[in-house]
């Protein structure tokens, strides 16, 4: 690792931590040559992830497009933003064990699955978008579905 301040090639790692819930490893490091100190940050590449979508159409995988569908969801709602977080970073590091593609489907399921714990409301918010809804007898029948699960 080259020193930011003197531009030396060699530098000493003194502390290694992974941050908790992440692909993160921060490195506090020590120029040999300067004996200043500087922290790094590396983060596991992850192979570029293809969304297949119900109609067959495939496009890369973006984690806005996630973030944004569940924000979305819980606009209004009593939700903190490091719940929000949490289900994110969760729902990216279960994509890890997917290769290549990954079904739109299967996504959405990981979402409401997070969603339907937290907030009710939020989960058929997301719901609503993400199973294409087109009536109100079909949303009548999710809320249904969820009340009858909720009694036992």
């Amino acid at each position: 690792m080259k020193c930011p301040f003197c531009g030396w090639n060699d530098c000493d790692v003194s502390d290694t931590r992974h941050i908790e819930e992440s692909s993160i490893i921060k490195r506090r490091r020590e120029c040999i040559r300067c004996k200043k100190r500087f922290t790094t940050y590396e983060r596991i590449e992850i192979p570029p992830l293809t969304v297949i979508k119900s109609d067959g159409k495939r496009d890369p995988f973006n984690i806005e497009k996630l973030k944004r569908g569940i924000r979305m969801a819980c606009v209004k709602r009593p939700i903190a933003e490091d719940v929000i977080e949490k289900i994110i970073s969760e729902i990216e590091m279960e994509l890890q064990d997917f290769i290549m593609e990954v079904p739109s489907k299967t996504i959405g399921e990981m979402v409401l699955k997070r969603l339907r714990k937290i907030d009710e409301v939020a989960y058929v918010r997301f719901a609503s978008i993400y199973r294409k809804f087109d009536s109100v007898d079909t949303f009548l029948k999710e809320l249904e579905k969820l009340k009858r699960k909720n009694r036992f």
